[in-house]
């Protein structure tokens, strides 16, 4: 569902978009974090936000971090 976010903030396209990893933070709504594997040894950490139900349960890409590898721990950011 973000990966259109994604491209378009990096203004490049992914190949290969694959989630391998997720943890979950509840607020006003959830917080995912999730490592995305991009092709070759590439991985994104993102930040997604879903807001309530009753607030259409929209996700939308909040932030995320380029340049990480496979190992790298997915935390809070």
């Amino acid at each position: 569902k973000v990966k259109a976010q994604l491209e378009e903030k990096e203004g490049k396209t992914f190949d290969v978009f694959t989630a391998v990893e997720f943890k979950t933070q509840v607020v006003a709504g959830t917080n995912y974090f999730i490592k995305v594997h991009v092709g070759n040894e590439e991985f994104v950490h993102l930040r997604v936000f879903k807001s309530l139900p009753h607030e259409n349960g929209q996700l939308s890409l909040h932030s995320y971090q380029g340049s990480k590898a496979k190992h790298d721990e997915l935390a809070y950011f």
